[in-house]
């Protein structure tokens, strides 16, 4: 069972059907019976339920790529940011764009670690919010702040959204490289390209540059 559409609703358990009352009793010479008629015991039952937000866009990346202060460049939300991992521990939707017709929504789940597939550091639990996401947008730290190569964070991204679920890996998806304000980032940016085979958008959350861009790009893909 799967609950995809606004107002839409599935019987867990039934209610049992309900006794009669004492003005069904009631007579000429007993108009105020004291008696009524006890109903029938509804069903009963133990359920797991499951939220998988829904949005567009799913934003994906390691721990201290930039997701949340990509997130607050993008949108109006404002999640928590700081510069330590795994400062976001909850999914958060923003959304982009003030117009309806243009208005598109973004998910950002707290960073991966590798066996994220196999639920290590809670895996499942933020794979799961991306499932229904038209989008994935791959978030590399180019300038490897953290000592990582962005090639190798490319790479064990794949992976993870791989062997999670095949479907992930082929859906469709943006290569974002975030920290383009930073030197480090220049020389990283070719050997980014060359390893994904595709555009890989530079980006700075913090100063804004190519943010107008990426929105662009993402309105083009999920343009009907």
């Amino acid at each position: 069972m799967d609950l995809t559409q606004p107002g839409e609703t599935h019987v867990l358990c039934r209610g049992g059907r309900g006794g009669r009352g004492n003005a069904r009793f009631a007579s000429s010479v007993r108009q105020t019976p004291r008696y009524a008629e006890e109903g029938q015991p509804g069903e009963t039952g133990e359920f797991i339920l499951v939220l998988k937000s829904i949005a567009q866009v799913g934003l994906v990346g390691l721990p201290n790529a930039g997701k949340s202060s990509l997130l607050a460049a993008l949108s109006a939300a404002k999640p928590k940011i700081a510069p330590y991992p795994f400062t976001t521990l909850q999914p958060s939707i923003g959304v982009v764009g003030s117009a309806e017709e243009n208005r598109f929504t973004v998910a950002d789940i707290p960073g991966l670690v590798e066996g994220a597939h196999a639920g290590k550091g809670l895996g499942h639990d933020f794979l799961r919010h991306i499932e229904r996401c038209a989008i994935l947008l791959l978030l590399i730290d180019a300038a490897g702040t953290e000592g990582r190569d962005p090639v190798d964070d490319y790479r064990l991204l794949r992976k993870e959204l791989r062997e999670y679920d095949p479907a992930l890996a082929r859906r469709p998806f943006l290569v974002v490289a975030n920290k383009a304000d930073l030197p480090e980032s220049k020389a990283r940016l070719s050997a980014l390209r060359s390893a994904s085979r595709k555009q890989v958008l530079a980006v700075s959350a913090k100063t804004g540059e190519g943010i107008p861009g990426l929105i662009s790009s993402l309105r083009e893909i999920l343009a009907p």
